[in-house]
């Protein structure tokens, strides 16, 4: 039996041990914080594809990624008898001008082909969306069916429960067994950049709210640069702030007050839905801005998994695939993008 152990119990560090415990490998995860102490413990949970235009491997990658959510995360909760919160109920987002409306009419026509007919991309009236919509300038919005939603605490949970049904363990510290991952956060991140010598990567800190209004079947919302995402538990999560610079990682502030008058003002349904949570963490965001997949430089049987940013859970269940494809079996199918080695190299 391969053993496997993994640093971190955030998404990256949970979904690659649970393919790795379905292939038959004992699994030991070590973190001393717990399952989804970081930043893939918020509340957003917004899992949205990148634009059919202009096609690349990380696109492809992503795109495939999507496509494969529903199994995996049907599979999680099945073994854990705990729900994650998926669901793909698609999403709008506002169309702010002709030349936007132009350049959206253009995408639907090529997601019928990226896309692959798995998914649309359509340009639809707002006014048929009755109440749930974003406030629209040219009164159409974009609608794409490939965007889904989860909970990304609650997912983690159900990863962990999944993970432990199938004689993995979770634990904050402990022995290395087999093959190591690090799957560590910005704080893995800022420990290879001092390693290297060289700018590997930082931490950016998010900013989200938790609001109270049921709409658990609609789909999410993308509107001045936020998301706004309804939960199956009769929530809306709104976020979130990007900060390069901060002093307090798990505070939150005036910007957070900012980010949701910002949402109330795009979607004015949610003017009065009570604040339940405020939440702040920070996201691994990579030099390269794509998740750094691949062997350890100059440490034999140790891999890096890492910088999944603001895509992370998005991108989870085929990063969880192709890691479990390289530690297990020796194959590497990782997009050269997403190379430790591209990392390393890219520019400041």
């Amino acid at each position: 039996m391969a053993e496997v152990t993994i640093y971190g119990a955030g998404i990256f560090g949970l979904s690659i041990g649970w393919a790795c415990a379905r292939r038959g490998a004992a699994v030991q995860i070590y973190d001393p914080n717990g399952v989804a102490a970081g930043s893939s413990g918020g509340p957003v949970g917004a899992l949205a594809p990148h634009v059919p235009e202009n096609w690349n491997a990380k696109k492809a990658f992503q795109f495939d990624s999507l496509i494969a959510a529903q199994d995996f995360w049907h599979g999680v909760e099945a073994a854990s008898g705990l729900s994650s919160g998926y669901g793909r109920s698609g999403r709008l987002q506002p169309i702010a001008d002709e030349k936007t409306l132009r350049l959206a009419r253009a995408r639907e026509i090529s997601a019928q082909t990226l896309w692959q007919g798995k998914a649309t991309w359509q340009v639809m009236p707002a006014d048929t969306q009755a109440n749930w919509a974003p406030q629209s300038p040219t009164g159409w919005l974009i609608h794409d069916t490939l965007s889904a939603r989860i909970h990304p605490r609650n997912a983690c949970l159900a990863l962990a429960a999944a993970l432990r049904a199938w004689g993995g363990r979770i634990e904050p510290t402990g022995p290395e067994h087999g093959v190591v991952v690090h799957a560590t956060g910005w704080q893995g991140l800022r420990d290879l950049s001092e390693q290297f010598e060289q700018p590997v990567g930082n931490g950016v800190k998010g900013q989200a709210a938790l609001l109270r209004y049921s709409a658990p079947d609609a789909p999410q919302l993308f509107a001045d640069a936020l998301h706004i995402v309804p939960h199956t538990d009769g929530t809306v999560a709104i976020g979130s702030t990007s900060e390069r610079a901060f002093s307090n990682p798990g505070d939150t502030d005036t910007q957070l007050d900012a980010v949701i008058a910002r949402a109330t003002t795009a979607f004015p349904v949610l003017r009065d839905a009570p604040i339940i949570a405020r939440w702040a963490g920070v996201r691994p965001r990579a030099k390269s801005r794509a998740p750094m997949l691949g062997a350890y430089p100059g440490r034999t049987g140790h891999f890096i998994a890492n910088g999944g940013f603001k895509i992370g859970f998005g991108m989870a269940p085929k990063i969880a695939e192709v890691m479990a494809d390289l530690i297990l079996e020796g194959r590497d199918t990782i997009p050269d993008a997403f190379r430790v080695a591209t990392c390393l190299n890219a520019g400041s």
